[in-house]
């Protein structure tokens, strides 16, 4: 029973090919529209997906246990900030923060060797470093030690800037800012670009807090960058630190932001973003099913007097409606099988132009290729069923 049903079943299956070869050009339309909205799916799929992964990396990188805090003036009369925090005391408040790094922000020409570039100038503590996680290519960060010191730290992008082949910056070397020499003590790895810190590392030269008096004489802090301990709830020390902040700063606002509820409010948009291009996706995919329905109509048209011949000789109504319904899930399969290779070379291409890193979205094939079949199955079914609804008599008067 077993071996004559699997002869059955490959009997329907070459029977199917045999009859989509010889309908010729028209199948390969159909083809071709299944095809295209299959591999819209899945390219479509996976390019939102890269474009998701992509965004949140940038927020990733800088970690989701930091938190960047700014000083809005909130009072209108321009109350001017401290030019230092007692760290000391928001230490021991809360514990579960490891490194508290206040940071002074100017910019300004630096000079090196009659070379001058536009730099972002940071005076900050030895804890930016931990609270960046920021990676020295040569030398040292700052240390608690520096803090009356003419040092000088600096981002890849100012050190190549100021170098040149048969001249490099070396550490050692002093570059001057306004009237004070700085010496380099430390030259920095490119970094990732930081949305939410205001610090943009590559561009940027550290110098200890306290020297940034020597930069300008109004210099203040206009940020703060902390790191928590691991497994902290991020909401609950935030509101802790903004409070003990605002004891020291009456007449300043205190924000803390927090990088994973931007992580999270970017999820949640990458994820309607995803709908959107699955429904664009579905749209050319229902295209492609029309496309089948009219070619298996024609189909049944044309075959008429066979169909009766195959009811006159004992085919029942289901096997009439199985063969035809198989002819367009077999067409639908095909051009899914081949839409989700083109839609996933579509997806790497775009991603490597983009300068993405690619990586495949597990949805994707799944609902390519069980949406395509679905569709073939859908579109194929009214066919089918017109096609067992024929009377033989009336299929076997046709030429």
């Amino acid at each position: 029973m077993s071996l004559k049903v699997e002869q059955s079943a490959s009997q329907l299956l070459h029977e199917a090919f045999v009859s989509l070869r010889t309908l010729g050009k028209r199948s390969i339309l159909a083809l071709l529209g299944i095809v295209i909205g299959s591999s819209s799916v899945v390219a479509l799929i996976n390019i939102g997906h890269n474009a998701a992964e992509d965004a949140a990396a940038i927020f990733q990188d800088m970690g989701t246990d930091t938190l960047a805090v700014q000083f809005p003036d909130t009072s209108g009369a321009r109350t001017p900030m401290p030019a230092a925090l007692d760290l000391a005391t928001l230490y021991k408040a809360l514990p579960n923060l490891l490194h508290i790094a206040p940071v002074a922000l100017f910019s300004g020409p630096v000079v090196f060797q009659g070379r001058t570039t536009n730099a972002n100038l940071v005076g900050s503590t030895a804890a930016l470093n931990d609270a960046m996680r920021l990676q020295l290519q040569q030398g040292r960060f700052l240390s608690e030690f520096d803090a009356a010191e003419t040092y000088a730290v600096v981002g890849a992008q100012v050190a190549q800037t100021l170098s040149q082949p048969h001249d490099p910056l070396r550490l050692g070397d002093r570059i001057r800012i306004n009237d004070y020499l700085f010496q380099v003590i430390g030259i920095l790895q490119p970094q990732p670009a930081a949305v939410l810190i205001p610090v943009q590392t590559n561009e940027s030269l550290f110098v200890p807090l306290e020297g940034m008096r020597r930069i300008s004489s109004s210099a203040q802090i206009s940020n703060l960058i902390a790191r928590a301990a691991p497994s902290q709830d991020m909401n609950q020390l935030a509101t802790a630190l903004g409070d003990a902040l605002k004891k020291q700063l009456p007449g300043r606002g205190v924000e803390v932001q927090i990088p994973q509820k931007i992580i999270d409010g970017m999820t949640r948009q990458s994820r309607t973003f995803g709908y959107l291009l699955m429904a664009l996706g579905g749209i050319s995919l229902v295209g492609g099913g029309v496309g089948v329905m009219n070619v298996m109509l024609m189909n049944v048209s044309e075959r008429r007097r066979e169909i009766g011949i195959r009811m006159a000789l004992g085919a029942r109504r289901r096997d009439i409606r199985n063969l035809f319904l198989l002819e367009a899930v077999t067409l639908t399969a095909v051009g899914a099988l081949s839409g989700a290779v083109l839609g996933m070379s579509a997806a790497y291409l775009y991603a490597r132009v983009s300068g993405w890193q690619f990586s495949l979205a597990s949805a994707s094939l799944p609902l390519g290729i069980g949406s395509t079949l679905l569709i073939g199955l859908f579109f194929g079914l009214y066919p089918a069923i017109s096609a067992s609804r024929l009377q033989p008599v009336e299929a076997l008067r046709d030429e």
